[in-house]
């Protein structure tokens, strides 16, 4: 079966039988699924935003009320507190391949300094119930997220690669490879936090030094 999907020969030369793979919303399509499952004999965690817009009014209507938390994880560190609840449930004849679990996650998230925060994410998995736990679901959703902060928040929001004008020819590209840049050096340098170490660096001479150049 022909796959369009442009992560496909990033996974293709992988073994990824029995393994379980997961990725943001944008991947989330019907031949991505498909594909992993029958071809790769892989397992899915996906997540459905709003590019999947009736997947996810889908997933939203189920009756969450109903259904018992399956897991709860807490996390607390560097002025940080962090609460994901997670409730799973059963599907059949939902039209995306082999979905057999919905997922709802719940995160509550406080910044010392900021206003606590709200989020509800939903996901889809073929893996049943007794292939994947709500423990090993949870553990693959927070995997995923810790994912997202630390290199999709910091393009999209510290960076503000979304607001780019930039559209034409190879710019886009240079100048994601530049962001991705300056984001590990400062991890390489010690920062946790991206944000922090710009403006540890805001001049020239602090730039250069960061970077090696003498």
């Amino acid at each position: 079966m022909p796959s369009h999907n442009a992560t496909d020969p990033l996974l293709a030369p992988l073994d990824l039988a029995g393994a379980f793979v997961s990725f943001d919303a944008l991947h989330t399509v019907r031949s991505n699924l498909d594909w992993l499952v029958v071809r790769k004999n892989a397992h899915y965690l996906a997540v459905a935003k709003h590019n999947q817009p009736k997947l996810r009014a889908f997933l939203a209507a189920l009756p969450w009320s109903e259904i018992p938390t399956a897991d709860i994880t807490r996390d607390r560190g560097h002025g940080r507190e962090e609460t994901r609840t997670l409730k799973v449930a059963t599907v059949d004849h939902l039209d995306f391949p082999h979905a057999a679990q919905a997922i709802r996650i719940g995160r509550w998230r406080r910044q010392k300094g900021r206003t606590a925060s709200r989020e509800t994410v939903y996901a889809i998995t073929d893996a049943t119930a007794e292939q994947a736990s709500p423990a090993l679901l949870a553990d693959l959703a927070r995997g995923q997220w810790h994912i997202e902060i630390k290199q999709h928040y910091v393009r999209d929001v510290t960076f503000g690669e979304d607001s780019s004008t930039s559209r034409t020819g190879r710019g886009p590209a240079v100048l994601a490879l530049f962001r991705a840049t300056v984001a590990d050096t400062l991890r390489a340098a010690g920062h946790r936090s991206i944000p922090a170490g710009r403006l540890a660096h805001k001049t020239a001479t602090a730039a250069l030094d960061l970077h090696g150049f003498p």
